[in-house]
């Protein structure tokens, strides 16, 4: 992305028009490729295309307006400008409210052309990062990606997931809340022979008991109340694929034998239906309870744990594996930056100390938020947010902040507010001298 070469896209069908403002564009140090129709462009527009339109309204054929619904309906946010005649000023508004970038008002000199382009390649470049980097995110499938540490916990996690994920066996997940059972979930359907089929997820904690059954098996239409239509149940729709069934142990007893008879016999019949239905799903169960212990106590049917208990895989809570925490917050943090665009500040050594020293029993969750928080400049670590009593010492951090604050200001100062001096007699780099002024609330008038 960084060494592409933008394309300006001109369109105009007159031809010394067309030729002068490529030519002057040109020599603004722009590149530029020229069509005298819209139809004869539209094939160099793509999605990842690095570039801008510069279209006139008023053509034979395809005017401006229709080219640039086409254009919008390729990528919505590809920045095309409209050059308008003076009696096209209300149609150049509407198409603003349409989608389009900006409009340029004949006459006009090149140079305020050039301007508007610039502005708007920015745009795109931006725009076409951040989609790189979700793409990125998106299709990362290593598992030291998805499950980040090295700590003998999670390396043993991560080698049962791959020993098992194409063994198309059922699995019951234990973990605390915000450990991260969704993700394991979603490991062994990627790695398995299912990956093309659908992954649907159920959190059975969130459904109202008086549709649970329908949304699980479906239901005829006219099956109850309401029921005006047929109706695909979760489990069909999963048919080829994994079936995720978060917080199990919410699930009403009733509907527990329901389940286990469908687990069983790999069959369903929609509500209102004798149809049996065959099913082709692998069962993915994760729950935070014991539920050996539940069955024991009468509060989860026994025979449904024992039926989904074939593999069970254990997720260590974060406090167990304390070493992995930093690098799993970086992890985070990286996330969050292609997320919010926005740069990771320094991470310091007493940042780290603290990460490790918290027990975080909002497990990776909670460990998320804090990251987040941390790329948007919202957290500095929990002595930042302890409230100090009256009169009380400063903590070690609040001291050495209050030092780094006074040197950075002095030597602000000294050199009138000049960074590049600042940063070099402080012995940093550019960038973390913004992360301290950012940081330590430093106000300056930049040089």
């Amino acid at each position: 992305m960084d060494s592409a070469i933008p394309t300006i896209h001109l369109v105009d069908d007159d031809d010394d028009l067309r030729h002068a403002l490529a030519q002057g564009l040109e020599l603004e140090g722009l590149s530029v490729s020229v069509y005298d129709s819209a139809e004869s462009v539209l094939d160099h527009i793509g999605r990842d295309d690095y570039g801008v339109m510069v279209t006139d309204i008023r053509m034979p054929g395809d005017d401006g307006m229709t080219l640039l619904k086409k254009v919008l309906a390729i990528d919505a946010t590809y920045p095309v400008i409209l050059i308008t005649g003076h009696g096209d000023i209300q149609l150049a508004v509407e198409a603003m409210r349409g989608g389009a970038y900006d409009f340029i008002e004949k006459p006009f000199p090149v140079s305020r052309l050039s301007t508007v382009i610039e502005r708007a390649l920015e745009k795109r470049r931006l725009v076409l990062e951040n989609r790189s980097l979700r793409n990125e995110l998106d299709q990362r499938h290593d598992l030291t990606q998805r499950l980040v540490g090295r700590s003998a916990q999670i390396v043993r996690l991560r080698g049962q997931i791959a020993a098992v994920a194409d063994a198309d066996a059922d699995v019951l997940i234990v973990g605390e809340t915000g450990a991260g059972k969704e993700v394991v979930a979603r490991a062994l359907h990627d790695y398995g022979p299912r990956a093309k089929g659908n992954f649907v997820a159920i959190n059975c904690a969130a459904l109202p008991a008086d549709i649970f059954e329908s949304e699980l098996f479906g239901h005829e239409s006219g099956a109850f109340t309401g029921a005006q239509k047929q109706r695909i149940g979760k489990l069909e729709h999963a048919h080829g694929g994994t079936i995720f069934l978060d917080e199990i142990e919410s699930m009403p007893l009733d509907l527990q034998a329901k389940l286990l008879r469908a687990i069983e016999q790999r069959t369903i019949e929609r509500l209102g239906s004798n149809r049996i239905i065959p099913l082709d799903v692998r069962f993915v169960a994760a729950t935070k309870f014991d539920l050996e212990r539940e069955g024991a106590r009468g509060t989860f049917r026994s025979d449904l744990y024992y039926r989904l208990n074939v593999i069970t895989l254990t997720i260590p809570p974060l406090r167990e594996r304390k070493d992995d925490i930093p690098l799993l917050f970086f992890h985070l943090a990286r996330d969050a930056r292609a997320r919010y665009r926005r740069e990771i500040p320094e991470i310091d050594h007493h940042l780290e100390s603290e990460l490790i020293a918290h027990d975080w029993p909002g497990n990776v969750r909670e460990l998320r938020n804090y990251a987040e928080r941390f790329v948007l400049g919202m957290w500095h670590g929990f002595d930042a947010e302890a409230p100090r009593g009256e009169g009380q010492d400063p903590t070690l951090s609040e001291r050495v902040a209050a030092f780094e604050k006074a040197a950075i200001e002095a030597e602000l100062a000294r050199h009138g507010g000049a960074l590049k001096p600042v940063y070099e007699a402080l012995g940093i780099s550019r960038k973390g001298l913004y992360d301290k002024i950012k940081r330590l609330g430093i106000s300056y008038e930049a040089q």
